[in-house]
């Protein structure tokens, strides 16, 4: 593939793809609403036109983690109903409800600070309650959960959602699930009638029973991978090429990049990519005599990385491709259809979510498509 010349790398995102990934989310939720996760500048997909793909797909849903990603979907998509999952910042309040935001409250103080802006304005302003079921992260401590309904119910408020989250969703026989799912039906009962949500993507992928009335599906909208052990349901949405720029012939026993690293066992052909840590590659990607690291994928094989990554450029062996050697300004696949961004991800250590959100701003970003796909 070539390269539209001083683009530097290309970030392809298939908005039609992220449309069909979250029409296949909703099928698996059956009755239960199904949102999206568009935190992370969608997982770095571009929050604006991912929000306005998944709403044109069906969403109307959205969860993000800051007030400030709130306001970048409330601007692209006006009549959406957004929660920050980051719950309510000090003092911000008013913002919140200037902007229709949900906040998922999470401490007494949080709940405080809204209810009194609600008494001072003579209006119940909606709100999620987040409770901790065993994460130790955001959330309300269930030996609260008793003051907790005991103040709303003092001012006859009601909140939108109550909401958990799992730790270990990702490994679906992992006895902490059925845990934190019985800890979460204590909290329900707390709160008859009040909508219920606790499965982010692998926790849909676990059974319905984790299911209630809203999914938060995240990584899954995106094509990386849910639940470790399986093979991944979901299509790839984003496509990384980058730039060959170089390509040089390194001899039997010379070394490869900082820290010689990797000493080459063979006459070679090396490839110089365009792609570093300052884009969002990963150094762990790197690879050395002693242990293999990621592959890129370049007229039609899977090439090693040898050497460290550096900030600016990657170094990869394409002697297997024979004299038909690839020219400067030719692409170099990071991930897409040929390197599933989960693969890169296992080889550098790490998981998807990581390589996705690493993503910089040094590529030509090109949008395929719309939310717009037929049923």
């Amino acid at each position: 593939m070539a390269l539209t010349s001083g683009l530097g790398g290309q970030l392809s995102i298939d908005l039609g793809v992220l449309a069909r990934n979250w029409r296949a989310l909703d099928k698996i939720s059956a009755g239960a609403l199904t949102a999206a996760v568009v935190k992370a500048d969608a997982y770095g997909m571009g929050i604006d036109m991912a929000a306005k793909a998944l709403h044109a797909a069906g969403a109307r849903f959205f969860f993000v983690a800051t007030p400030d990603e709130g306001m970048a979907v409330r601007a692209a998509l006006p009549d959406a109903h957004i929660f920050i999952l980051y719950g309510l910042y000090p003092g911000a309040a008013n913002l919140y409800i200037r902007q229709n935001l949900m906040p998922v409250l999470s401490s007494m103080s949080m709940l405080e600070e809204w209810l009194a802006k609600c008494i001072e304005r003579n209006e119940a302003y909606r709100a999620a309650f987040h409770f901790d079921t065993g994460i130790n992260r955001l959330g309300f401590r269930l030996g609260e959960v008793s003051a907790v309904r005991q103040r709303i119910e003092q001012l006859g408020y009601a909140p939108q959602m109550i909401m958990s989250h799992l730790a270990c969703a990702d490994t679906p026989n992992h006895e902490k699930n059925r845990t934190q799912l019985a800890l979460f039906g204590s909290v329900m009962a707390q709160f008859p009638g009040i909508p219920a949500s606790l499965a982010n993507s692998a926790g849909m992928m676990t059974g319905r029973d984790y299911h209630f009335q809203m999914v938060r599906p995240g990584i899954a909208l995106y094509g990386g991978r849910a639940v470790a052990g399986r093979k991944n349901p979901m299509q790839a949405v984003a496509t990384l090429h980058v730039p060959i720029l170089q390509v040089t012939e390194g001899r039997t026993g010379e070394t490869v990049g900082y820290g010689a690293t990797y000493t080459l066992n063979r006459n070679s052909r090396l490839a110089v990519l365009g792609y570093g840590y300052a884009d969002g590659g990963l150094r762990s990607l790197s690879g050395t005599n002693q242990r293999p690291g990621g592959k890129v994928f370049i007229r039609g094989q899977l090439c090693p990385i040898v050497g460290r990554i550096s900030m600016d450029l990657t170094i990869v062996d394409i002697t297997e491709l024979g004299p038909d050697l690839p020219g400067p300004g030719e692409g170099a696949e990071v991930f897409g259809p040929n390197v599933r961004v989960d693969d890169q991800a296992d080889a550098a250590g790490t998981i998807g979510y990581e390589l996705l959100t690493s993503l910089k701003g040094r590529y030509n970003r090109i949008y395929v498509g719309d939310g717009h796909v037929p049923e």
